[in-house]
């Protein structure tokens, strides 16, 4: 398989070191150069262009956002975000989408051997992700290449406590579960602006770095009818409202009588993710059963597929987002070839669909 050449754009020399040092180390990857600002960039671009780039936001001279925004006029490549992710910085980062960057990845921590253990893989799959994306005018299409197999790791077991009990006959209460990750901001706002401000209650993992969340979850609430937020411990699932899974942790579908909550937890990486869609799934077809409405959306690998199967096994409904609207056809393919999916779907369907099986 051709290697996957990567520009670093980065101010900080640590950075740049360690980012390749991550990359290099992956036989798929190569770090074919590096620049320590969007004009040095600019220069080695007119010389080597990369099949990604990943690159910072706050930079001298030039932000990266500025640069980003004349990369997708002039010769679009397939860019992630590589963000410290303060407060601030997790808000420039959804600019930064919105201009067609196609995924933001938290900036390596130096010194925190867990981290960097544990990030190595997130990092480099999301490079994969990245360079199966054909970005043409600031559109992010999807590109056909052959998905890199993923290696051995957790299942949801390793979060999920041993059941207690099992999902209540069908109620008329509905809850809807999505998993999403790669391309799946933009998917996840085309498919919550289309619902209405009495949809089911919604809970949501997208594969996004700790502290991003909240940023993501408030730009959905100020463009929904329905209201949005990051999930917190013990928040109930209620009509009309859309829980965020939060970065770096898991969440969990519960429930306590007829009342429906998540729990937010700690644990390991599982499908090599944390927050995981698997784990919502599986706690999802355990406490909720026939009431339970599933969507998977686009991204690379197969978490989620898993518990888009046993979702379908105790009855509840399952919805996949298509190939053709999909940046990468990864999740929603997995679970569809192992038979977790009832219905195939284009993003702009998927909203109508999902009221349609609540009623």
């Amino acid at each position: 398989m051709k290697k996957i050449k990567v520009m670093i754009i980065d101010d900080s020399a640590i950075v740049r070191q360690t980012l390749e040092k991550v990359l290099n180390s992956d036989r798929h990857i190569e770090v074919v150069d590096t620049a320590q600002d969007p004009y040095i960039a600019a220069e080695k671009l007119k010389k080597n262009v990369p099949d990604v780039i990943t690159l910072d936001v706050e930079m001298p001279r030039m932000d990266g956002i500025t640069f980003l925004r004349k990369i997708m006029t002039q010769h679009p490549i397939p860019v992630v975000i590589c963000s410290s992710l303060t407060n601030e910085g997790s808000e420039t980062a959804m600019k930064a989408l919105e201009y067609g960057a196609v995924e933001v990845m938290h900036k390596p921590m130096i010194g925190t051997k867990q981290f960097l253990e544990e990030s190595k893989v997130v990092i480099c799959d999301t490079i994969k992700a990245a360079a199966q994306v054909n970005v043409l005018g600031g559109k992010k299409v999807v590109k056909p290449i052959k998905l890199i197999k993923p290696a051995k790791k957790l299942s949801a077991d390793a979060v999920l406590a041993k059941a207690d009990s099992r999902a209540m006959v069908q109620t008329t209460e509905k809850v809807v579960v999505v998993g999403a990750s790669t391309g799946g901001t933009e998917a996840l706002r085309i498919f919550l602006e289309a619902l209405p401000h009495n949809s089911p209650g919604i809970v949501v993992v997208q594969h996004m770095p700790e502290n991003f969340t909240t940023a993501f979850a408030n730009r959905l609430n100020n463009i929904c009818q329905v209201s949005v937020k990051e999930a917190s411990n013990n928040d109930s699932v209620v009509q009309g409202h859309v829980l965020i899974a939060p970065g770096n942790k898991h969440t969990l579908l519960k429930r306590s009588g007829a009342r429906y909550f998540v729990e937010v937890k700690d644990g390991p990486l599982v499908s090599r993710h944390r927050p995981s869609v698997d784990v919502l799934f599986r706690s999802a077809s355990r406490y909720g059963g026939k009431n339970i409405v599933g969507v998977i959306m686009t991204g690379m690998g197969d978490d989620g597929a898993k518990g888009m199967k046993e979702l379908k096994e105790q009855g509840a409904k399952t919805i996949a987002q298509n190939e053709e609207t999909c940046v990468v056809f990864g999740m929603p393919n997995e679970a569809i070839k192992i038979g977790g999916v009832d219905n195939i779907l284009p993003l702009n369907s998927i909203a109508d669909k999902v009221i349609m099986l609540c009623h």
